[in-house]
């Protein structure tokens, strides 16, 4: 029997796919770990099926690897990789606020100052770490939100559980996320402020600090 449970109304497949997403962020799995089905079945309690269709759509999204006739890997941590999904989140959710700040109105401000209360009371409880990320995830997607482009959004989302793959592995450093934390608040008033540049240049930064903090995932 599985050790998860799946809320009512939500089909097997879209549930399987979401969870496991989440563990291959979460670093459940080990980096280059071969994924037995048998045992993803026995753990989530789910059919072959449903499972199979989630293992295809996940290594389709770059969180799996897709070996012929050999099932499926979690792929290998690789510094290349990350310099680069670093490189492009600072492109295009660079990009992206830019946008944001120019086409969001009222609504979209009361929504990211709401996102950003939830996520400083989350900041002060450090037992809450699953909501924090959860929080996290919220408020850079509010904060882009208005974009007005749909596959940027799937673009950065995508870089974002990348990056969070790295992130999430390397060892905590407390003084680095009091600054991250702090710079959640600058974005907004930035933002508000219709301030292009300054956010701009405050998000290439809060990118780069959150890469140091994910290089630590090598040395782990």
């Amino acid at each position: 029997m599985g050790i998860f449970e799946r809320k009512e109304g939500v089909t097997a497949s879209s549930w399987i796919y979401d969870t496991l997403r989440q563990d291959l962020v979460n670093g459940r799995f080990t980096a280059g770990e071969k994924l037995a089905i048998s045992a993803l079945k026995e753990r989530y309690g789910v059919g072959l099926s449903p499972l199979r269709e989630a293992l295809n759509r996940l290594a389709a999204y770059g969180l799996l690897i897709q070996e012929n006739q050999r099932g499926f890997r979690v792929p290998r941590l690789a510094r290349d990789e990350l310099d680069d999904i670093a490189d492009m989140r600072r492109a295009l959710e660079g990009m992206a606020l830019e946008r944001a700040i120019q086409r969001g109105d009222a609504e979209w401000e009361s929504e990211l100052l709401a996102a950003a209360h939830r996520l400083k009371r989350a900041d002060e409880a450090p037992e809450m770490e699953e909501e924090w990320e959860r929080l996290h995830m919220r408020f850079h997607r509010t904060l882009v939100a208005p974009c007005g482009s749909a596959w940027l959004l799937r673009f950065i989302e995508q870089l974002h559980d990348q990056f969070d793959r790295y992130r999430r592995l390397a060892p905590g450093e407390p003084e680095v996320r009091h600054v991250l934390d702090a710079q959640h608040g600058e974005l907004v008033e930035l933002a508000l402020a219709r301030d292009v540049k300054g956010a701009r240049a405050l998000m290439d930064d809060h990118i780069q600090r959150s890469y140091e903090v994910a290089l630590g995932s090598f040395a782990r």
